[in-house]
């Protein structure tokens, strides 16, 4: 045997900060509200009129709200892991870093302008209708302008189906992700069977 010590390999130091976790929490947290939020608005869309409807309106309303501010929170923790992370090395701005940057982009942009065209449609309608989870009326952020319901509809509408299309993309594009989660899910599952 050498008397020679084995090299040392450097380990990498991870990612995983208090920054990261946080923000990466604020991914699936409002990932699961938008879950919820478009699953409620298909439901709600072709509901009956009657209470029913009324209560499904409001809370697709409380949630398009609640995922403004979980919104401002999560643009707070990105910057902070941005700043740690590019602070001393700049990205390699390849073509798969620069389509990354453009689909993550398009992602922000989509979570702003949904909830925005939502109360633009639920205030063109009528004044005072948002209200957060039934404790509080929240401001209006546009006229009431009966006129322009029916472009609102229209605007949320496809809004909510174009942003709908680019996380399907966001999923295609961490697929490898997605399988391994998936596999994951259904080996727990068919322990726990």
């Amino acid at each position: 045997m050498s008397s020679e010590a084995a090299p040392q390999v450097p380990v990498p130091k991870g990612r995983i900060n208090a920054a990261f976790k946080q923000l990466r929490l604020m991914h699936w947290v409002m990932a699961a509200c938008y879950v919820v939020v478009f699953i409620v608005g298909v439901l709600m869309a072709h509901a009956p009129i009657d209470p029913v409807r009324a209560n499904f309106y409001t809370f697709h309303r409380s949630m398009g709200a609640l995922t403004i501010a979980l919104l401002t929170a999560r643009i707070f923790f990105l910057q902070q892991v941005w700043w740690r992370k590019f602070i001393r090395q700049r990205p390699k701005m390849t073509g798969a870093w620069l389509r990354g940057v453009l689909l993550h982009t398009a992602l922000y942009v989509f979570m702003i302008i949904v909830p925005l065209s939502g109360f633009f449609l639920s205030n063109s309608f009528r004044s005072g209708v948002v209200s957060f989870f039934w404790l509080v009326t929240l401001p209006d952020l546009f006229p009431q302008n009966a006129e322009v319901v029916g472009l609102a509809r229209s605007l949320h509408f496809w809004l909510v189906y174009t942003f709908f299309a680019f996380v399907l993309v966001h999923l295609l594009e961490q697929r490898k992700f997605v399988q391994s989660q998936w596999r994951r899910f259904t080996k727990a599952s068919r322990k726990a069977v």
